[in-house]
């Protein structure tokens, strides 16, 4: 899925042209490696480089948005031996294709990104984690690696600097939990990808038990672009708590699904006008504003937001990855969420016991609804299930699966009642979008 339009174009300036311009070349042409350049001819040093990217309030992009600069001082100094920074391009969630263009369109950014952290953080190698079912992707960042490799960027003594980084790709298996940084962690390693009893966390016990950073891939592509203009310029492009630009990937029920970089703080309004508007004139039913595991919001109340952290999670969701997934009238909520439980259903490792048993419930009930099984006390019995598994698991799959339920539940209670009560939706069929149809039936 290709980039379709910007403003202020920061990450994809060089998606112009496509498959034709993501080689060092293009990328050097357009001002690539001069940060990292800068940092090792003119020997600037790590505080100064995480003191800048404080100063640009670069936040998480892969769905916590914790904020970088912050995240990479946790990186203890002085201890010897190996120390790790690794990217997370396990782009799996529904809804989410961005990282994926980064890297086919402009691989060199992440690169680039990755050794600049390197340095800062004192690692002398990083691993980049990329998503299974995208080989096509994997292949492209092994030759940007081979081309940055023979241009100096990778391996000993950097531009005559005394600074030793490498760096190395790892393809993913397709497993949606590896997502997770340290069940990511554990199948770099070789292992079951399951994930870690925190603490330790990974900044002090990470890959091979060796302190290690872990961030998204458009986080270490904003990394260049932050040190040649920045920190408060790349700050300024966004709102405060919000810096910089960021890609959404838009889909649904829109003219032009694509990905979209803007800055943060954009009125949803805009984003949506971007993406060519609503797709047949329908109206605007309902949007899922950071991935499939962000809470829904009905389209009046996301019509009256701004594409940021603060406002979307005012609003009572989150700006996750920024997979901005919209719905129309003729969507059904009730197959919706059927839809996206048994996802997280299939997708649970099964290493805690309330999501390995939970996701399954939540799916039955949900399914049972939407197949004009439902019985009156079922939204109740949804509504008992989710606080039984948020915060009782290892990591957050359990809350992921969660979250959709709650506010389907919530924000779309009536269409819910009226399947149960009528044995059918309350969208007409001769108008309903067909959606995915499902093959397994769970026992009740």
């Amino acid at each position: 899925m290709a980039l379709i339009d910007t403003i202020n174009p920061v990450l994809a300036a060089g998606w112009g042209k496509g498959d034709a311009g993501w080689g060092i070349k293009e990328y050097m042409a357009r001002g690539g490696y001069e940060a990292l350049r800068k940092v090792l001819t003119d020997k600037v040093s790590p505080e100064d480089i995480i003191a800048t990217v404080k100063a640009s309030v670069l936040r998480g992009r892969g769905g916590a948005g914790f904020p970088t600069g912050l995240k990479w001082s946790f990186m203890p100094k002085g201890i010897p031996g190996d120390k790790y920074v690794v990217c997370n391009s396990d782009e799996g969630e529904p809804g989410t294709f961005k990282d994926r263009d980064l890297l086919r369109f402009d691989p060199h950014s992440v690169i680039e990104g990755m050794i600049i952290a390197g340095y800062a953080m004192g690692a002398a190698r990083g691993y980049n984690y990329i998503h299974g079912e995208i080989f096509e992707i994997y292949q492209r960042f092994e030759e940007a690696l081979d081309e940055a490799r023979a241009a100096g960027f990778l391996g000993e003594n950097l531009l005559g600097s005394g600074f030793n980084f490498d760096l190395f790709a790892h393809h993913g298996y397709g497993a949606y939990i590896c997502g997770e940084e340290t069940g990511l962690l554990e199948s770099i390693e070789g292992k079951k990808g399951q994930p870690r009893f925190k603490p330790p966390f990974p900044a002090s016990f990470g890959l091979y038990g060796r302190p290690t950073t872990i961030n998204n891939t458009e986080t270490f592509a904003s990394v260049p672009f932050i040190l040649r203009m920045g920190g408060e310029a790349f700050l300024n492009l966004g709102k405060p708590n919000n810096g910089g630009t960021k890609l959404f990937s838009v889909s649904g029920h829109v003219n032009k699904p694509g990905n979209y970089e803007i800055p943060l703080g954009t009125p949803f309004s805009k984003l949506l006008e971007m993406a060519g508007g609503m797709r047949g004139g329908r109206k605007l039913k309902a949007v899922i504003p950071g991935g499939s595991s962000a809470p829904v919001l009905p389209g009046n109340v996301m019509m009256d937001c701004t594409m940021d952290y603060d406002s979307i999670a005012k609003a009572g969701s989150m700006l996750g990855s920024g997979a901005v997934i919209v719905m129309d009238e003729t969507v059904c909520m009730v197959k919706a969420l059927e839809r996206l439980s048994y996802f997280y259903w299939e997708e649970s490792c099964g290493q805690c016991t309330p999501c390995r048993e939970g996701t399954g419930w939540l799916y039955k009930v949900v399914h049972r609804i939407e197949n004009g099984l439902g019985r009156p006390d079922d939204l109740d019995i949804l509504l008992s299930i989710t606080p039984k598994i948020m915060g009782r698991t290892i990591c957050a799959l359990g809350d992921a699966a969660s979250f959709p339920v709650n506010s389907f539940v919530k924000h779309f209670r009536s269409e819910f009642e009226h399947h149960i009560e009528h044995k059918q939706c309350l969208v007409p069929k001769d108008v309903q979008w067909a959606g995915s149809t499902f093959h397994r039936s769970p026992q009740s």
